[in-house]
């Protein structure tokens, strides 16, 4: 016969998993009616139980999904959870610059200057023989009309040139410089503006995803296959129109702001301990999902 002695020792080698499945099963409840409360897929929540981390994402994310169903069914998980391998939320290593030597700042220094100037002469010098041999050719330079003097009227042939007989000369179009002997003409230096191009309009009830931190997102086309599950990192974006997703999942939520048709989606509503969970109609509305 087992005493309780023993009953506690196995529960303490027992590991997350295995303690949340026996808590499950202590209470009669099935993987489904657990993922609906929890509003977890029954994929997810069997995951945990078999303790198979790598099907579910970054470390944060299933550390949370742990705590979650341990809340839900009154279990403390206590030293299992810490534990369990699931890998540790290593925060950026920052490497200090304050000590390096000062000779070798002043040789890293050295050393981008001259590769600086080794460049700058590799661009510069074929230029400059290029067109040094070009200018040395001798080719005759253009004639050109000043822009600020008004050339005299050419006398007509075979008539007597005079104030009086000479024919005035016809109006210039405006911007055009007046034409003179053996000189080309040089049309107006005025810029012609140019209407802007407009930009594409968005459309109608796109769903658009901001974030301003790491989230391990879920998202789900209408027909249930997979749109995209990733870890996206701060500062990216995303963009859906409407139709093309049916279900999303955003972990770390609190670090993801969900725009609608240009407004922003109060989550609140679909979130449980930082994670998100909605429906997403044809038109892009936003929804509870349904249990």
């Amino acid at each position: 016969m087992i005493d309780d002695q023993t009953v506690n020792a196995l529960d303490a080698a027992a590991g997350c998993g295995a303690r949340l499945r026996q808590a499950r099963e202590a209470a009669g409840l099935t993987l489904e009616e657990v993922g609906q409360q929890l509003r977890m897929p029954m994929q997810v929540v069997k995951s945990l139980e078999d303790e198979q981390w790598e099907r579910l994402g970054a470390p944060v994310f299933v550390r949370g999904q742990l705590r979650s169903y341990a809340r839900l069914l009154k279990v403390d998980l206590g030293d299992a959870l810490e534990q369990a391998r699931i890998g540790a939320v290593v925060p950026p290593q920052l490497v200090s610059h304050t000590h390096t030597p000062r000779t070798r700042r002043i040789a890293e220094s050295l050393g981008r200057k001259a590769l600086y100037v080794g460049i700058t002469a590799a661009l510069v010098v074929p230029t400059y023989f290029t067109t040094r041999g070009f200018f040395d050719a001798g080719s005759p330079a253009p004639s050109t009309a000043s822009l600020d003097v008004i050339p005299a009227a050419v006398p007509v042939a075979g008539g007597p040139a005079s104030a009086d007989t000479a024919p005035a000369p016809a109006a210039a179009p405006a911007g055009a410089v007046p034409a003179t002997p053996n000189a080309p003409y040089v049309a107006s230096l005025t810029a012609v503006p140019r209407p802007a191009a407009a930009a594409a309009p968005a459309p109608a009830g796109a769903l658009n995803l901001q974030f301003t931190g790491d989230s391990w997102v879920d998202i789900t086309a209408p027909d249930g296959s997979s749109v995209e599950k990733a870890l996206i990192k701060s500062g990216e974006t995303r963009s859906f129109s409407p139709g093309q997703v049916g279900r999303m999942v955003l972990g770390n939520a609190s670090a993801v702001e969900v725009q609608q048709a240009g407004t922003i989606v109060d989550l609140s509503p679909y979130q449980r301990a930082n994670v998100a969970r909605f429906t997403v109609s044809s038109d892009g509305s936003v929804a509870p999902v349904s249990h």
